[in-house]
């Protein structure tokens, strides 16, 4: 998920009616009505402004293809919309940074090349990682790095509370430590309630952890996970699903020093470097023991299909350039993700140890549309967060939240 806490709105967003610029200086254009010699970028980066290192890049990488790069920021949850527009008006961007769990649903709509027809080459990244970009008819594009989630823990909290962190190894060790976090007056644990892909994210790796699969809601085993969750907020080990709508949300609750635990991302390194108290960070535990299957979250540099097939090229060129070693080392530590080749993760582990766990939890992360699901990830994933949201709020339990999703995501697919 890209980073997850939702994106403002972009500067220069493409209306999905006239397509035209939102502001003066940025062309809403794609290839169907670009200059000759441009070619037009969609990036979901709107924090980086045009005098950023990230711009500047992509100047960069245009150049070395021999067109001007046209640069258009949009927000996350406007983009499939707003490339449909452009697509009928022949406008599609020539190069498309999109969030991975949209990637199957645009090839789904046909708006994607595959790598064999663009010349991508994709045979240093980590199969995991390119994964969240397959499907049974090939690969659509590249992870231009990625992030995930793992557990930050608050060592002065849980030194006052007794717990030794090295004890906790599953979730009946780490309700322990909540428990014991608890009784001594502070909070254990902060994790985002709210039904919403945040939600859905931040709870697939005690799902997977429990060997539960989406294409089953119902099973005995994503009981177990739902109702993990929901006796940590039975007996107060959490903070109230209301103050957690969101990860940042979730993340001022830690900032406060009054958590013990906080499930949260990469994208959290620099702020946690800030924070007032002494951290850590551990890997999500699995119900058993061992580290759960975590989520990937990132985004892929994809090339929307053209009319014009000799665009190509110049596409491929760009993206290559994008993807490099060197330049994926400068990104993807602007964007504080772990990079898509173990040779470039393990210049940033050399550079940064702290790293190590985050290039661990990588490794074994897990796309949200694999398993062949596809566009009919949407779907299962709202209907997951729906009964997530339900049991912890009291108004079903776990079983009955559960099976009422597997009817939803039953009846959409």
């Amino acid at each position: 998920m890209n980073r997850l806490p939702r994106r403002r709105r972009a500067a220069c967003l493409v209306t999905a009616v006239a397509l035209t610029a939102a502001t003066a200086g940025c062309s809403a254009l794609g290839a169907g009505g670009s200059a000759k010699g441009q070619y037009v970028v969609w990036d979901p980066y709107p924090q980086f402004d045009a005098g950023s290192p990230w711009a500047a890049l992509l100047d960069s990488c245009g150049a070395q293809a021999g067109v001007k790069v046209v640069r258009n920021t949009f927000d996350t949850g406007e983009m499939t919309g707003l490339l449909e527009a452009a697509v009928a008006q022949s406008a599609q961007p020539d190069v498309l940074i999109v969030d991975n769990p949209a990637v199957a649903d645009l090839v789904g709509r046909g708006l994607l090349t595959t790598t064999d027809q663009s010349g991508i080459a994709t045979s240093a990244v980590q199969p995991n990682l390119l994964a969240a970009g397959q499907d049974h008819t090939g690969t659509y594009g590249t992870p231009i790095g990625a992030n995930t989630l793992a557990l930050y823990y608050n060592k002065n909290l849980l030194r006052s509370a007794g717990v030794d962190i090295s004890t906790v190894k599953d979730w009946a060790s780490l309700t322990d430590a909540l428990a014991k976090v608890t009784s001594s007056g502070k909070q254990g644990i902060t994790f985002v309630g709210a039904a919403s892909e945040e939600e859905t994210f931040q709870f697939l790796p005690w799902f997977w952890g429990a060997g539960a699969q989406l294409t089953r809601l119902d099973s005995v085993q994503a009981r177990s996970a739902l109702s993990l969750w929901t006796d940590w907020v039975h007996h107060g080990y959490t903070t109230l699903v209301a103050n957690s709508p969101t990860q940042g949300d979730s993340w001022k609750n830690f900032q406060t020093g009054q958590v013990a635990f906080a499930e949260n991302g990469t994208w959290e390194l620099p702020s946690a470097k800030q924070l007032p108290f002494g951290y850590g960070i551990i890997p999500v535990p699995a119900e058993g023991g061992g580290d759960a299957p975590v989520p990937l979250g990132g985004e892929f540099v994809t090339i929307p299909v053209q009319k014009n097939a000799a665009r190509y090229a110049a596409s491929n060129k760009i993206v290559t350039c994008l993807t490099s070693a060197d330049n994926s080392y400068a990104t993807d530590r602007t964007l504080s993700y772990i990079a898509p080749t173990t040779a470039v993760q393990g210049k940033q582990v050399t550079a940064d140890p702290s790293l190590a766990v985050w290039r661990r939890a990588v490794q074994d992360a897990k796309g949200r549309t694999s398993d062949n699901l596809g566009s009919k990830y949407a779907g299962i994933s709202q209907a997951l967060a729906n009964a997530v949201s339900t049991s912890l709020s009291g108004n079903k339990t776990p079983q009955a939240a559960l099976h009422a999703a597997a009817q939803t995501a039953g009846a959409a697919k």
